[in-house]
């Protein structure tokens, strides 16, 4: 790894944070909680795709911890999204 290949991956790395703490203060937000879904999808992809794909990491702790919370983030995720949906239509009938 090179000086800009660790700066590329902070610069993601902190963006994706920021993306997370915006859903978590406004989780109602269907379009952010769709991104914030994606940037989970798109990390476990990435670590996925360099133990298995380009065989440039190990199957190691440093390696699995990113993939189980990506991998149990999008499945809370996804478990919340039936709520959110419930949720969208008791307001709407509340409106009618």
């Amino acid at each position: 790894v090179n000086g800009l290949q660790a700066r590329t991956f902070g610069v993601w790395t902190l963006l994706s944070s920021v993306i997370r703490c915006l859903c978590a203060i406004d989780i109602r937000n269907r379009t952010l909680y769709y991104i914030t879904l994606f940037t989970f999808f798109l990390a476990l992809v990435h670590f996925l795709s360099e133990v298995f794909i380009y065989h440039t990491a190990e199957l190691t702790i440093g390696v699995m911890a990113p993939l189980m919370v990506a991998s149990f983030s999008i499945l809370g995720m996804l478990i919340g999204l039936q709520y959110l949906e419930v949720e969208e239509l008791s307001q709407n009938k509340k409106k009618n």
